[in-house]
């Protein structure tokens, strides 16, 4: 039996148990694996004759309920309130945690499928929650959430460059780089990586781009949210606007930023904002090439090669931006010819 296999029977018993356990298995329910994500979790939809559907999170390992992250993080999102899919149940010694189904439509999925006009009022909602998160995590700053005690922090944020380097610039492009090399190109991220974590932080999701807001019942849901942490006020707007799985027009990201700065009553800063967003997007977005170069060569995921080329765009537009990082693009394009 190959490990692939044997992992879909292991999930399957899991599931199964969970489901004798939580007193569903008398329904004669259908379980239907859904598309995951880049995280080593693995999602079912269980079909209920008589009920709405829930949807079962497998986790790699058993978790204890009171320390898991995504539950700890939910708890904190419940009191504000953002909408958020609601825990129905778990079996922690399974590693099984039960959801709230939303459906299958993501803000990138339903953007094919509707008006302009309809298109820029999702934005608007999601850039509103945005604002929220970082309103109410303020007011809601407590020890006992997770979030607050982590950060994009120099240690975080250098990691992550390094990370771009091995995975997309080396595994990914297949480019050797010396050692002197190498440390030349981390020392030219010291200067992006000293001024992000130099702004003062809010709550942040920490992935909140098109696929990780989901429409359900009219209304955009948040999920994927337990890494969030503290981090600059332009992180997850530049993770919404400028996200490697939906092009917007230009116009519309100028007209979003002001409506964000409108909304935290910071009417007149656009210009100054503006800067300080493309320095978050360069690192965000080379930290998802980071991402698409590791899931492609050590994860063997070819999904995320299509979004690629427009991640690529995103870095080189804010290298054209952004002339004080002129050795940083100098140096990345000697070994990323998009960065020309």
């Amino acid at each position: 039996m190959s490990n692939q296999v044997a992992d879909a029977a292991g999930q399957r018993e899991r599931i199964d148990a969970y489901l004798e356990r939580s007193n569903l298995a008398r329904q004669s329910p259908r379980v239907v694996p859904l598309t995951g994500d880049a995280s080593d979790r693995r999602y079912y939809r269980v079909l209920l004759p008589d009920a709405p559907s829930i949807v079962l999170s497998l986790y790699a390992a058993p978790f204890d309920l009171d320390t898991l992250s995504f539950a700890n993080v939910a708890r904190l999102l419940e009191q504000m309130p953002v909408p958020i899919p609601t825990v129905l149940g778990h079996a922690g010694d399974l590693g099984v945690l039960a959801l709230e189904d939303l459906g299958d439509v993501t803000l990138q999925a339903h953007l094919g499928a509707v008006t302009p006009a309809e298109h820029a009022a999702r934005y608007r909602q999601a850039v509103a929650l945005i604002a929220t998160l970082q309103r109410r995590g303020a007011e809601l700053e407590s020890a006992a959430y997770l979030p607050y005690g982590i950060a994009f922090d120099v240690e975080k944020l250098t990691w992550e460059m390094d990370f771009f380097t091995k995975h997309f610039i080396e595994a990914y492009r297949g480019v050797v780089i010396g050692q002197a090399a190498r440390e030349e190109l981390h020392q030219a991220f010291e200067p992006l990586i000293a001024e992000l974590t130099a702004e003062p932080r809010v709550l942040c999701h920490r992935d909140y781009h098109s696929r990780n807001l989901m429409l359900h019942h009219d209304r955009l849901y948040i999920i994927d949210f337990q890494d969030a942490r503290m981090g600059p006020d332009t992180y997850d707007l530049v993770s919404l606007l400028r996200d490697s799985y939906v092009d917007l027009p230009e116009r519309t990201v100028d007209e979003l930023i002001a409506y964000f700065l409108a909304l935290k009553g910071e009417t007149g800063s656009e210009a100054a904002f503006r800067q300080r967003f493309d320095a978050m997007a360069l690192q965000r977005n080379l930290k998802a090439l980071g991402t698409f170069g590791y899931q492609t060569t050590a994860r063997r995921n070819p999904v995320y090669i299509q979004y690629i080329p427009r991640t690529l765009r995103y870095v080189r537009d804010n290298l054209d931006h952004l002339p004080r990082f002129g050795r940083l693009r100098e140096l990345l394009a000697a070994y990323v010819e998009e960065f020309r």
